[in-house]
């Protein structure tokens, strides 16, 4: 009886925990939808990417020095581990240098839904591996994604800037490798320590390209600035989160969270940048985010 009980105890709470999991994601998503309009503020005021990451990159640092000579965590990565993060490390600077480049290239909304190809990618990475398997449902929902990718860049496809485009596909390949890169090979490991040992990395290359350039676009006004500094705290505290997220629930229930991203931001970007979408193209994006919805679901069966 006491047995039973227990169980019933048990399995009741189950649930809790994976509620209370979901929550990294969903901030992290909150915060870069911010962060995603802040960019258009801060490009407007004369700040350039390479500038926006190097800059950012040694805040961050400098914060999770000192956050973790504070706060050490229980365990530091063994040298396998580190070897990893290191290269999560480089990817992220690809992801990031790719996506924020599409930003700056093209209109918000279109970037962050073209983007936003990474939840597909990573379940046909996760089968290709074999980590899963995907049914005829999940390649349905799929083609469905791809094919209102198509219908919302379509009336526009002579407008936009390819390189845009194929800076966030670019983009999306990257963090899908480091979403399953992170699930297989640190799984229970301290986020902090993985965002510290991907971020010295990344800030170096940001910063020897820097030098290479030689040149330095800093905001012109008061407003850049502040944008600058707020997106530095959105997207810092968002890639925090999302390692949180990835190591708790896995990532595939992350990237299926992360899906309120586009939708936050392409509500958003109309609202507050005054961007422009045809009916058509808000029918394609709207089909889109569902079908992306739809894909992680049926995936979970």
């Amino acid at each position: 009886m006491q047995t039973t009980q227990a169980h019933r105890v048990s399995a009741a709470a189950q649930p809790v925990p994976r509620l209370g999991g979901m929550v990294p994601a969903l901030t992290a998503a909150v915060s870069f939808s911010v962060a995603d309009i802040l960019l258009k503020v801060i490009y407007a005021s004369g700040m350039d990417v390479l500038t926006l990451v190097s800059l950012r990159g040694m805040m961050v640092v400098a914060f999770f020095f000192v956050w973790l000579r504070i706060s050490p965590p229980s365990r530091w990565h063994t040298q396998r581990e580190r070897v990893v993060a290191v290269g999560l490390g480089v990817l992220f600077a690809m992801t990031m240098f790719g996506l924020l480049k599409s930003i700056a290239m093209l209109p918000v909304s279109i970037a962050i839904l073209a983007y936003f190809i990474y939840p597909l990618l990573t379940g046909i990475g996760a089968a290709i591996t074999g980590v899963e398997r995907l049914g005829w449902r999940a390649l349905l929902t799929a083609v469905v994604a791809f094919l209102s990718l198509g219908l919302m860049l379509g009336q526009q496809i002579s407008e936009l800037s390819w390189m845009g485009l194929a800076f966030a596909f670019g983009a999306a390949v990257c963090r899908v490798i480091s979403l399953l890169g992170t699930r297989a090979w640190l799984a229970g490991t301290d986020a902090r320590v993985t965002t510290w040992y991907a971020m010295v990395p990344s800030t170096i290359l940001f910063l020897m390209a820097s030098a290479f350039v030689g040149e330095w676009h800093v905001p012109h006004n008061v407003a850049g600035w502040a944008a600058f500094f707020a997106a530095a705290v959105t997207t810092t505290l968002s890639t925090l989160l999302i390692y949180m997220s990835t190591n708790t629930v896995g990532p595939f229930r992350t990237a299926l969270v992360m899906n309120l991203e586009p939708l936050l931001t392409l509500i958003l970007s109309m609202i507050l940048l005054g961007e422009v979408l045809t009916p058509i193209q808000l029918l394609g994006a709207a089909t889109m985010i569902g079908a992306l919805c739809a894909f992680q679901f049926v995936r979970g069966k």
